[in-house]
């Protein structure tokens, strides 16, 4: 007979299954019993909310990242359990929610190129911040870049970024066919191109393991 509480051994059995499951299988179960949503926030906030922050700020990286995960509680009964992992419904459920700030997103990024550059050796404040937003080697160049493009380019862009989606992924998440996601992103990428003189404006995906 096993040693210990009563029912421990079922609990860590029905933790084990949890960890292992489908994000699709969970959000099946969660119909039923609610509680276990809570097992798709466990895995997937803060990848959420590093993406908010990035966008909005710390600011509002909480409450953005908050009400991601209420709307998608409340929607858990629409979700196609044919899509095993939830990461692209998220950062799509997200992505809407900062459209109600894009101006903000656009004032960020204007006050984020016009911070100053760090003195060599020092990290300040102002140099953190500016990794945050995702630049690499061009920081306050690339800041500006996003924010003089649209609000359709920018979507696609930080979805593939920062979130790391792939293609059929920023597709799901945006709700347009694979061709749209790749017309906007060349379109994108384009213009970050002109804008740096000519840098790689994907570079700046490597600053998700420092930001």
């Amino acid at each position: 007979m096993p040693v210990g509480p009563p029912g421990l051994g079922t609990r860590e059995r029905e933790r084990e299954r949890e960890r292992e499951e489908s994000d699709a299988r969970v959000i099946e179960r969660s119909r039923d019993e609610p509680e276990l949503f809570a097992v798709l926030y466990d895995r997937h906030a803060d990848a959420v909310h590093r993406y908010a922050a990035r966008r909005l700020g710390p600011e509002a990286a909480e409450d953005l990242m908050a009400e991601t995960f209420a709307i998608a509680f409340q929607r858990r009964h629409t979700y196609d359990l044919e899509r095993l992992d939830a990461r692209p419904w998220l950062f799509g459920v997200a992505t809407n929610l900062v459209g109600r700030h894009r101006r903000a997103e656009a004032r960020r990024f204007r006050a984020l190129a016009r911070l100053p550059e760090p003195v060599e050796h020092e990290e300040p404040v102002a140099d953190r911040a500016v990794a945050r937003a995702g630049a690499t080697g061009v920081r306050r160049e690339l800041a500006a870049a996003l924010a003089g493009l649209s609000a359709r380019h920018r979507d696609v862009v930080l979805l593939v970024a920062w979130a790391g989606l792939d293609y059929e992924e920023a597709a799901q998440a945006l709700g347009v066919p694979v061709g749209t996601i790749r017309s906007r992103l060349n379109r994108a990428r384009g213009r970050l191109r002109a804008a740096l003189g000519g840098s790689d404006p994907t570079a700046f995906r490597e600053a998700d393991a420092h930001a």
